[in-house]
């Protein structure tokens, strides 16, 4: 449970609601009073975060550009070229 410490207090929050709320998106939407679609942005967002929490082990880099990704300052497609290319020049 390390990732659910570390996600920012808003973010747990959200999560105690979602589990409270035994899982339904819908019923979140109404707590927050917003549409199901922002919920589920949100809930991928953080799910993005708990995948980045997990993967500590890789380079400072490609957390950076992960975190742009996650942020909406990087679109995910050209992440993916960045971090290939990284690779490929990490394994010449």
């Amino acid at each position: 449970m390390d990732w659910f410490l570390k996600l920012a207090r808003e973010d747990q929050e959200f999560v105690k609601r979602l589990v409270k709320a035994s899982g339904s998106l819908k019923e979140l939407a109404k707590i927050y009073h917003v549409s199901y679609p922002t919920v589920r942005v949100r809930l991928d967002k953080i799910i993005q975060q708990i995948d980045l929490i997990e993967q500590q082990g890789k380079s400072s880099f490609e957390t950076k550009i992960m975190k742009m990704v996650i942020n909406d300052e990087l679109p995910l497609s050209l992440a993916k070229k960045i971090l290939a290319d990284y690779q490929e020049e990490k394994n010449e």
